[in-house]
């Protein structure tokens, strides 16, 4: 590819990143396909991510930030019933999941050898989805929605009870007939669970 006279920027790189993982897979990605992408030496891509793990670990930050982004005008819609938040978000990770998996199945399961790479990354963004859980529900301990002593730990429970809908180990299943019912029945038990 001929040298671009576009300016190099992170974003730049990250995008032709995701790209060339989605042609050659991350055991055959290199940075040196990411520079021949964007039509500069692997020099210029190492200028901006010193190692090719950063870039790696930058490129699934990305991906998984899209998700918390999506999820996060759920958890500060404060003017709106707990109940029907947690269950709103929820929900919209699982369908957030799914539409990854199922659009682009070649790049899920890039990311999921990825984030397995990425364990800070992970982690974060795991701390950052528990965040905004923990803020619906302490806003429904606060309105008399929900009573439980410590919202953190159960905002914490609620993810882990939900694992089976938005853990990429279970992406397999989610098209399994009656996946909806099933996630619906979780939803159900563990927001009663939440009231007084």
């Amino acid at each position: 590819m001929p040298p671009t006279t576009e300016t190099l920027t992170a974003e730049r790189i990250l995008a032709a990143t995701e790209e060339v993982l989605r042609r050659y897979g991350p055991a055959k990605a290199t940075v040196v396909d990411v520079a021949r992408a964007l039509g500069v030496s692997h020099g210029s891509v190492y200028r901006h991510f010193r190692t090719k793990a950063a870039l790696r670990a930058a490129v699934t930050k990305q991906w998984l930030d899209r998700t918390t982004e999506l999820l996060a005008g759920i958890a500060a819609d404060t003017g709106r019933d707990p109940e029907v938040r947690v269950r709103e978000w929820l929900a919209a990770l699982f369908a957030a999941k799914r539409r990854k998996a199922g659009i682009d199945p070649e790049l899920f399961a890039t990311y999921s050898v990825l984030a397995v790479e990425a364990g800070e990354v992970v982690g974060a963004h795991i701390t950052e989805l528990t965040d905004q859980l923990t803020a619906i529900v302490r806003d429904g301990v606060e309105a008399g929605t929900f009573a439980v002593a410590d919202p953190a730990t159960a905002a914490r429970a609620l993810f882990q009870a939900t694992g089976r809908f938005h853990d990429p180990g279970y992406a397999k299943e989610w098209e399994q007939p009656g996946v909806e019912a099933e996630f619906e029945a979780v939803v159900d038990l563990l927001v009663r669970g939440l009231r007084p």
